[in-house]
């Protein structure tokens, strides 16, 4: 494995019984990057990510992470880790500071090393003020500060977040963003998910799209975003299959996917342009145009085109 890459994931698969939940997927992600991994829910993704912290055995292919083999070296694995669940699992009746100090004992922190971690990152999720605080006293917002700060108490190689905004409002999302930027910035690798596409938008680096238990898409935003062409026009008729047949022989249609009772188009040209030919080809051929939309893609439309689905909660 490269230096520069801390997780390779290669032919790995995985079945629940005959069901097959993930399957030969391959991919890498570079260290220090900001990576996201995309789904919608029965995608596999959560298996993909159980068994990468290893909360689920290895069944086949090979994964490394941060140097050590996830069959072989399960303990160096979760040595090497820190993650944030989607669910709270902190302690209410600990305070803020007891969290992290019971965490950092259960790794075996030495003393010295174990308080100034804790200073540092109190520091860092602004949680100084509220050290003492019971955790059953702490808002939302605070309690998933804390858990991003639980999650780093011994400085691992890659953090993985799962769902790490879901719930917070507007203003507690835009503040835990600046925290994964900060932690980011400083070295740590982070594996996140998500299901809000503004956030994979904004933070990652990479993003990978997995669907049926396979990758199907991989690329910087800006490259998910591109591909789709320069426009997108979303169109809802009488007849969306007569519809679709019709506008894929219209030239600079780069893609048509159906979408929640709408065609999702992919304009490779102007898409104002292309809208009044479109309109007018489906006029033409008796078919209603009842709702129409131009705007430049992004990765809600990304997602959406590649799954066929709008993310899910």
């Amino acid at each position: 494995m490269s230096n520069s890459v801390i997780l390779d994931v290669s032919n790995f698969s995985f079945a629940y019984g005959d069901v097959q939940a993930v399957k030969n997927v391959s991919f890498t992600v570079k260290r220090g990057e900001f990576f996201s991994f995309l789904g919608p829910n029965g995608a596999g993704k959560t298996t993909v990510i159980n068994t990468l912290i290893t909360l689920l055995p290895m069944q086949e292919g090979t994964v490394t992470v941060a140097g050590y083999d996830l069959r072989a070296d399960r303990v160096k694995v979760r040595e090497s880790i820190g993650i944030v669940f989607q669910q709270i699992t902190l302690d209410k009746d600990m305070t803020v500071r007891e969290t992290l100090d019971f965490h950092g004992d259960i790794y075996g922190m030495d003393r010295d090393n174990k308080l100034q971690r804790i200073s540092e990152l109190l520091a860092l999720v602004e949680l100084e003020e509220k050290a003492d605080v019971l955790v059953n006293n702490l808002s939302g917002g605070m309690k998933r500060r804390l858990e991003i700060a639980r999650g780093l108490m011994t400085r691992p190689q890659i953090l993985f977040l799962d769902e790490p905004t879901i719930g917070l409002d507007p203003q507690t999302r835009q503040k835990t963003w600046e925290y994964l930027r900060m932690v980011n910035q400083e070295g740590t690798t982070i594996f996140m998910t998500t299901h809000y596409m503004d956030e994979a938008d904004i933070l990652s680096d990479s993003i990978a799209l997995i669907d049926h238990g396979e990758i199907i898409k991989r690329g910087t935003p800006d490259e998910l975003k591109s591909d789709l062409g320069k426009d997108i026009i979303y169109l809802e008729t009488s007849d969306n299959n007569a519809a679709s047949a019709l506008i894929q022989e219209i030239p600079g249609i780069s893609g048509i996917q159906p979408c929640d009772g709408k065609l999702l188009i992919c304009s490779g040209n102007d898409g104002a342009q292309v809208l009044p030919v479109i309109i007018r080809a489906a006029d033409e051929q008796g078919i209603m145009v009842r709702s129409v939309s131009l705007k430049k893609p992004t990765m809600d439309d990304v997602f959406m085109h590649y799954t066929g689905t709008e993310i899910r909660d």
